[in-house]
C-alpha cells in the first residue's frame, strides 16, 4: 500500500474522521506562540478563539502548549539565554506563570476556566501515576474546564523529560484516548523534501501510513525557539495511529486553522489511523517505556521477528549493549542501527552476553539454569520497523 491517497479519498477520510471526533488535543509550540519579543498575545487569542468554537461544538479539547522558556528568557534577558540545564529551567518557572496567566484570561473572557498540569516522563512510566493523571484530565473535561498541559520543566532532567512537546502531546493523546492529535507549527505540513532547498518538494496532504519513506521526508530541521524537528512530530503521530488516532500537521499562525481543517480544506497534513491497532499494554512498552539498553541481531533474527512475529531467542543476537535486569525495556537494532522492535527482557543483560548466538538447548549448561527459551517473548515483543 502507498504512504499516501488521491487529494480526493484523502479530503473525504479527513472529513469522516474529523466527524466522528469527539476529544482532541492540540499541541502548540514556541515556534508559533513567540517572537523576539515574547509571547504573542495576537496569536493566543485567535487560537483560543478556535478552541472555543470547537467545544460550543460539543468537542472536548485539552491543549499542550509550549512557550515557557521562550517567555522567561524574554523576562530575565541575556542571563537566561544560556543553553545551560539550570538556566532553561529557571526561565522556565519565570515563563510558565505568565503563560497561564493570559491562557487564563483569554478563556475567562470567553466565560471558561483552565487548569496547568505539568508532567514529566514518570508520570507516564509509572502506571499508578499515568492513571492519576488520566483520571484528573477527565474530570476536568467533565467539568467543562480546558486542561493546559506542558512539560514540567523546572524537575526535569534527562531521564525524566519527554524530548519535545509534539512526543508529550502525542502521549496526552492516548493516554486520554483522543480522537484526533493536531500539532501546530511553524510548517505548512509534511513535504516529499525540505522545501527551504528543495524547489520541487510538495505537500503531503494524506499519510495512509507511516513508514520509512514517511520517514524519511521529514529533513530534521529545528525552529529558532522551539525544540522539536519535523522529524519528532513524524514520530508523534505514528505513536497516535498505531493506537487507533489520527493526527495532523499544520501552519499555527495560519488564519482560522482549526476551522478550516474540521471544514474539510485542504490543509497542512492529515495522517490516518492503521488499520491493526496496538494492544494498550503493547504501545506502553513500544512508546512509553525508556530503553535501558540495546540488543544488536542478524539479518536471520531480523527476518524471524519482523517477518514470521515469532520471539527473539539467543542464537540471533550478535551484541548487547548497556546494563539491565530481567524484565527490563529493550530495543532491538538491525545491523544498520535501526529499531527494529522494543521489549521486555527475560535475562538480564550480563546473562544474555553469554547466551548470545547460541542454541536454546545450550542456556542451562551456560548459565546453570534456564528460566525461559526466549531472550523476550513475542507476547512482550512490538515491532516498530515492519516494512523490513
Amino acid at each position: 500500500m502507498t504512504f499516501q491517497v488521491s487529494e480526493k479519498k484523502g479530503i473525504e477520510e479527513r472529513l469522516f474522521l474529523l466527524r466522528k471526533a469527539r476529544r482532541v488535543v492540540v499541541k502548540v509550540g514556541s515556534a508559533v506562540l513567540t517572537g523576539s519579543d515574547g509571547l504573542h498575545r495576537e496569536t493566543m487569542a485567535s487560537l483560543v478563539a478556535e478552541i472555543v468554537t470547537l467545544k460550543k461544538r460539543g468537542l472536548e479539547v485539552i491543549l499542550v502548549s509550549s512557550g515557557a522558556v521562550a517567555d522567561g528568557r524574554r523576562i530575565i534577558g541575556p542571563r537566561a539565554v544560556s543553553p545551560g540545564l539550570k538556566e532553561k529551567q529557571a526561565a522556565a518557572a519565570v515563563g510558565q506563570s505568565g503563560l497561564m496567566r493570559i491562557y487564563a484570561d483569554l478563556f475567562g473572557d470567553h466565560g471558561l476556566h483552565v487548569a496547568q498540569l505539568l508532567l514529566t516522563h514518570n508520570d507516564f512510566s509509572c502506571r499508578e501515576r499515568y492513571l492519576n493523571v488520566r483520571n484528573t484530565i477527565l474530570t476536568l473535561l467533565e467539568w467543562g474546564v480546558t486542561p493546559i498541559i506542558n512539560e514540567n520543566d523546572t524537575v526535569s532532567v534527562s531521564e525524566l523529560r519527554f524530548g519535545d512537546n509534539d512526543n508529550l502531546g502525542a502521549q496526552v493523546t492516548n493516554l486520554v484516548e483522543a480522537d484526533l492529535f493536531v500539532c501546530l507549527t511553524d510548517v505548512d505540513g509534511l513535504y516529499t523534501a525540505n522545501p527551504d532547498h528543495d524547489p520541487q518538494a510538495v505537500r503531503v496532504l494524506t499519510v495512509a501510513r507511516i513508514d520509512r519513506r514517511v520517514e524519511a521526508m521529514a529533513a530534521n530541521v529545528r525552529s529558532v525557539m522551539g525544540t522539536g524537528g519535523m522529524r519528532s512530530k513524524i514520530r508523534a503521530a505514528k505513536m497516535v495511529s498505531a493506537c487507533g488516532g489520527c493526527s495532523f500537521i499544520g501552519p499555527g499562525r495560519g488564519p482560522g486553522i482549526l476551522t478550516r481543517l474540521f471544514a474539510g480544506e485542504a490543509v497542512g497534513t492529515f495522517f490516518l489511523p492503521e488499520v491493526k491497532h496496538l494492544a494498550s499494554r503493547k504501545h506502553w512498552i513500544a512508546y512509553t517505556l525508556r530503553p535501558k539498553g540495546f540488543l544488536i541481531l542478524d539479518d536471520g533474527a531480523c527476518r524471524a521477528v519482523v517477518k514470521k512475529k515469532t520471539s527473539l531467542l539467543p542464537a540471533g543476537i550478535k551484541e548487547v549493549r548497556g546494563r539491565f535486569g530481567v524484565g527490563a525495556p529493550v530495543r532491538c537494532l538491525d545491523g544498520q542501527g535501526r529499531e527494529i522492535a522494543a521489549g521486555l527482557v527475560n535475562y538480564r543483560s550480563g546473562d544474555i552476553e553469554r547466551i548470545m548466538g547460541r542454541r536454546t538447548d545450550e542456556i542451562e549448561s551456560l548459565l546453570g539454569f534456564r528460566d525461559s527459551d526466549e531472550v523476550i517473548h513475542r507476547d512482550n515483543l512490538v515491532l516498530l520497523l515492519p516494512d523490513f
